[in-house]
């Protein structure tokens, strides 16, 4: 059974950081992603690896505050948050795929097939 679980969000004050986790289990995924849908707004992409190559993408909004990363021993995808702002401030969702995602691909929702639950990310100012 593939199961995804996000853990490492919480509450932190403006300038803060935070580190997710999401271990995946039940199988190894060819492109994992960060997702993040704030309240009243749509599901929007926040980066994306691709494990073959190591590639990364990541929104605008994000770039050179945020880094993906992974453990392929641990089948773990981590998501750096530095710097954070308030406007972070959003329910995480970490997604997989086992289809190897170009970089536009990769930052569609509907590319992927398995979710976890979601994790609270509060930034206060």
């Amino acid at each position: 059974q593939v199961q995804l679980v996000e853990s490492g969000g919480g509450l932190v004050q403006a300038g803060g950081s935070l580190r997710l986790s999401c271990g995946a289990s039940g199988r190894t995924f060819a492109t994992m992603g960060w997702f993040r849908q704030a309240p009243g707004k749509e599901r929007e992409f926040v980066a994306a690896l691709r494990r073959s190559a190591g590639d990364t993408f990541y929104a605008d909004s994000v770039k050179g505050r945020f880094t993906i990363s992974r453990d392929n021993a641990k089948n773990t995808v981590y998501l750096q948050m530095n710097n954070l702002k308030p406007e972070d401030t959003a329910v995480y969702y970490c997604a997989a795929s086992p289809i190897a995602y170009s970089g536009s691909d990769s930052r569609s929702p509907i590319s992927y097939n398995y979710w976890g639950q979601g994790i609270q990310v509060t930034v206060s100012s």
